[in-house]
């Protein structure tokens, strides 16, 4: 709904413009706006004026209106100016004012329908008559992005990304979750998932200068139709949970990028469990040091060469071997060989996984 200072910042606008003094008030009786210089308006006579079959009545030398909504009315407005400005300058106010509730109810309505369609709230007939109804295309490319922020950074990201894609009539962005911005974004023929990711760059960018905020961004699939934006969203949401378990030191996840993490974070917790002990026994062997698993991290990124991972490390091969020996000598694993070096991979992100739940109490 719209707030009381937008209603406030469109009448004082008003007056600055006409110099003609403006009043609002609401049918529980409350005023809602109020630029009078002296004297506040009767607000017993603008309830009172509800009642009246009439659209507008001076009384007194005020000028009243009735500002409708959806052919009620919502508000009654009091002008106070001379005989010929006080009248005219207080149509003009009506007109803006019912302008305004019109723009901020089609704004609420689209909003609500995309919340509800993302979180799955709608049946299918639904979703075609409620978008038939606010002129929204049924098919059209679109995919959903995720941007992770901090709750007391939420209404400052929502405007900025707002604001960001306010030319495109059929852009949306929304707070579904307290902890993240969505934006259901419409592409046109020729965009590409490279675009996708250059528009996850530039959602990033956008919370850094603006919001002074280091956000995490994910994004889902493309799909065709409006039903299907909860699948791109789900997807979306998956992608940040992955990417924050599994690819930490990468901020921008794109769900078809997801690779293993993907496939292990479907998996059930105490099948999970049941891996680790196989590996590890009951917890990791008090052997294996921090600097001995960076070691062996840096060991596979490097796809098992040992000159190049002594060399980024700043350590000798000698220095490397040892470590490596010492990890095999805990483990079992000998992460010089590929079988070896998979098993430990897959187990290092397990734990990763377990950790997450236990966090989280999964």
């Amino acid at each position: 709904m719209i707030t009381k200072q937008v209603i406030q910042t469109c009448i004082d606008q008003l007056k600055e413009f006409t110099k003609v003094d403006f009043a609002l008030v609401d049918t529980q009786g409350i005023l809602v706006a109020n630029n009078f210089e002296s004297d506040k308006p009767d607000v017993s006579m603008m309830v009172n004026f509800f009642d009246s079959p009439a659209d507008s009545q001076i009384i007194g030398g005020n000028y009243l209106f009735k500002v409708m909504e959806e052919n009620e009315p919502a508000y009654v407005l009091v002008s106070h100016g001379s005989q010929s400005d006080g009248y005219v300058m207080g149509k003009i106010a009506v007109s803006q004012l019912e302008q305004l509730l019109v723009a901020y109810k089609e704004q609420f309505d689209h909003s609500s329908f995309i919340q509800n369609l993302l979180l799955d709230n709608l049946l299918l007939v639904d979703i075609y008559n409620r978008a038939k109804k606010l002129g929204i295309p049924q098919k059209a490319r679109r995919v959903v992005f995720m941007i992770e922020v901090s709750a007391e950074k939420g209404n400052e990201a929502l405007h900025a990304v707002k604001t960001a894609f306010s030319e495109k009539m059929d852009d949306y962005a929304i707070a579904v979750e307290e902890n993240a911005v969505i934006l259901v974004h419409t592409l046109e023929d020729d965009e590409t998932y490279e675009d996708m990711r250059n528009i996850a760059a530039m959602l990033q960018d956008l919370m850094n200068t603006e919001v002074m905020l280091k956000a995490r961004v994910s994004y889902g699939t493309i799909v065709e139709e409006l039903r299907e934006i909860s699948k791109s969203y789900k997807e979306a949401g998956m992608a940040m949970d992955v990417g924050k378990i599994f690819y930490n030191s990468d901020t921008l996840h794109a769900y078809d990028s997801l690779g293993i993490g993907r496939l292990i974070y479907q998996l059930p917790a105490n099948l999970c469990k049941l891996f680790i002990d196989e590996i590890y026994g009951e917890e990791m062997p008090k052997e294996v040091d921090e600097e001995i698993l960076h070691t062996a991290e840096v060991f596979l990124e490097n796809n098992l060469n040992v000159s190049e991972t002594a060399r980024q490390l700043y350590i000798h091969r000698n220095t490397l071997v040892y470590r490596i020996e010492k990890l095999k000598a805990a483990t079992g694993l000998d992460v010089r060989i590929f079988d070896d070096a998979l098993t430990f991979k897959i187990a290092t992100m397990v734990s990763s996984y377990i950790q997450y739940i236990d966090r989280n109490d999964l």
